[in-house]
């Protein structure tokens, strides 16, 4: 009984401490970091956000091939440099993905340290239906809980019904690995979101993800 009253306690001055930090960071904006955030999504949320007085660094396996002038490969996201240049509040910074054994960014050591500590809010968008997914949703919550406990962390997945119209291969298998991704987020984290959006409804969606930020943190 006590033990459990100590966790409810613990939890309790979490939630104060992040509702205190959220106030106290509205004043001058907040830091969001987007994982995988260098797609489409990553891009209309990004450049909303920052229009919107916060700061951005985004989560990339390759800041320097995001960065191009020209997308120089399929394999990694894009965001360009004439965008980065319309948008000096968005950052790049490498990270692992989550996956220890296949890091291609050049600096990727240090950036739970250096950008996750500072997150207001973590917005996952990593995208794929593969293992790589579990592991950068893994990642991310482990060390968040190290160093930044308090941070909102959001999910964004796409719905049930429309992966079952844009896949024909393994669909219950990619669906279960969505929710198991869901499932540590919301099993580990005190402040989070899990998202189910349209792809094909982008803007709108995107506006939905701000208004959850803005709305779990104020």
């Amino acid at each position: 009984l006590t033990s459990r009253h100590n966790l409810l306690m613990m939890n309790s001055f979490i939630r104060i401490t992040a509702l205190l930090l959220a106030s106290l960071n509205a004043a001058n904006g907040f830091h969001i970091v987007l994982a995988g955030g260098t797609g489409k999504v990553g891009r209309e949320l990004s450049s909303k956000l920052v229009e919107e007085g916060h700061d951005v660094t985004i989560l990339c396996r390759n800041a320097f091939l995001a960065a191009a002038p020209s997308k120089v490969s399929s394999d990694f996201g894009w965001l360009g440099q004439s965008f980065l240049e319309k948008y000096p509040g968005i950052k790049l910074r490498d990270w692992d993905g989550g996956d220890l054994l296949d890091i291609v960014g050049q600096d990727w050591v240090g950036w739970q340290d250096d950008t996750l500590s500072k997150a207001d809010c973590v917005v996952n968008l990593c995208g794929g239906f593969t293992q790589q997914r579990e592991m950068a949703t893994e990642r991310i919550v482990r060390e968040s809980l190290r160093v930044n406990p308090t941070a909102l962390q959001i999910t964004v997945a796409p719905k049930d019904e429309e992966l079952r119209m844009i896949s024909n291969v393994a669909v219950d298998s990619k669906m279960n690995r969505l929710k198991l991704c869901e499932d540590m987020v919301s099993q580990n984290c005190i402040n989070f979101e899990n998202m189910r959006l349209q792809a094909n409804r982008l803007e709108e969606e995107c506006e939905n993800i701000k208004q959850v930020i803005y709305a779990k943190l104020s």
